[in-house]
């Protein structure tokens, strides 16, 4: 007797009918059930949850047909306008320039696919592929000239999927994770840390860092979402901004020789991580260094949270800034977002370019970190909107990237 061919009808998410039914697709498709050391997420009841604060985003569905349908795959996707490369900026009368890269972005709009999952009974029926190319159907319809996606480098059945389909690799972005300690980490005392609006933050980004690498162009509903806990910048300690806050448009027609900033998202109003597969031992030796805290504070251990059960984070985004100082600043900016998470998160995050001459002031807990990413991009327009990029999938790395926290 042959057996029946197995259809699959792809279609929108439906929060009223597929809720716990996506919610077991992504269960049962979490990285770390092998018994692995693994960070694993849990999206607090809402599979739209990493999609929801993007401008455009769609869920879809993989079902089985038949008297009985059942989800066997999801996919998420959003649509945005980002930064693909720079027009320098003609000079001023004169020939004098403004402090730092007089660069004018190029934008583009782009589809992102995230969180594609099928269920490990239906796999290599070519369902994953379907989600995608329904997916990439619909960035069309948004008018998205690329697509792009992000895993791991290990990750090699979701990066052969995509390179099978026509994605190339593209950025390879390294995630810096430190834990939240319970006492205050000092800050250099060369620097001082200056929280500024949200107004003010939008000002610096669009006049310094908005040529970065998919740099949203909406980067002020970014600025302003309610998860966007607050903006830090590091100047040098004793120069006049760090005496009196003089808005951006002055602070940056007279900067300090250098300074930085990043801005920090909330990620436990998104979902909450967890650690498993750890063995007794590892989580015996970090539940003693929190014993030991607690019996003698004084000593200020550095007391490793419990990450083996739900945790929040936060997440550094916006990372940037100028002078030979620069990195300087950039520990001083962390350490304060670090100071400013105890009691609201267990981790403190950062995706960063391979060349980020930012990176050696942010700190990275190997154990947390886990694999770089690898993000792979795919031109999905016949036609390119700027001709000044041309085809941005073949463009040489930049030194930074700007990794928008409302698709993590």
């Amino acid at each position: 007797m042959e057996r029946e061919e197995l259809i699959i009808v792809v279609r929108e998410y439906d929060a009223e009918t597929d809720r716990s039914a996506a919610e077991a697709v992504d269960r049962i498709c979490e990285v770390g059930t092998s018994g692995k050391v693994s960070l694993c997420m849990d999206l607090l009841g809402d599979p739209v949850s990493r999609i929801r604060h993007s401008p455009a985003y769609l869920m879809l569905v993989a079902e089985t047909s038949g008297p009985v349908r059942e989800i066997v795959g999801v996919i998420r996707g959003s649509v945005k306008i980002v930064a693909c490369g720079r027009k320098m900026a003609r000079q001023g009368g004169g020939g004098t320039r403004t402090h730092g890269p007089a660069a004018a972005p190029i934008y583009t709009k782009v589809g992102y696919i995230l969180g594609l999952r099928v269920s490990p009974s239906h796999r290599r029926m070519g369902i994953g592929l379907k989600l995608v190319k329904r997916m990439e159907e619909w960035f069309g319809e948004k008018g998205a000239e690329y697509a792009y996606m992000a895993t791991t480098k290990g990750n090699d059945a979701s990066l052969g999927l995509f390179t099978g389909c026509g994605y190339s690799k593209f950025r390879t972005p390294s995630i810096l994770v430190h834990p939240v300690f319970v006492h205050r980490l000092p800050v250099p005392r060369s620097a001082a840390v200056l929280r500024i609006p949200p107004a003010d933050a939008e000002v610096i980004y669009r006049r310094r860092l908005a040529a970065t690498e998919f740099f949203p162009r909406d980067i002020d509903a970014v600025l302003a979402n309610p998860l966007s806990v607050v903006t830090l910048l590091a100047v040098p300690a004793g120069c006049a901004a760090s005496e009196r806050w003089p808005g951006a448009e002055a602070f940056l027609a007279a900067p300090p020789e250098s300074w930085a900033i990043a801005s920090v998202w909330d990620c436990g109003g998104v979902f909450r991580l967890e650690i498993r597969g750890a063995s007794r031992l590892r989580r015996a030796a970090a539940a003693a260094t929190r014993a030991a805290d607690r019996a003698m504070p004084w000593l200020r251990i550095p007391s490793v949270p419990d990450l083996f059960r739900p945790f929040g984070a936060w997440f550094l985004y916006g990372i940037g800034g100028e002078g030979p100082a620069a990195a300087t600043m950039a520990a001083a900016v962390w350490r304060e977002a670090h100071n400013t998470a105890r009691g609201a998160a267990a981790v403190v995050a950062a995706e960063v370019a391979e060349m980020e001459p930012l990176r050696r002031g942010i700190p990275r807990w190997r154990l947390l970190s886990g694999a770089d990413d690898v993000w792979c991009v795919k031109r999905l327009a016949e036609e390119y909107s700027d001709g000044a990029v041309g085809d941005w999938t073949k463009s040489t790395p930049g030194p930074s990237i700007f990794v928008d926290p409302r698709e993590l």
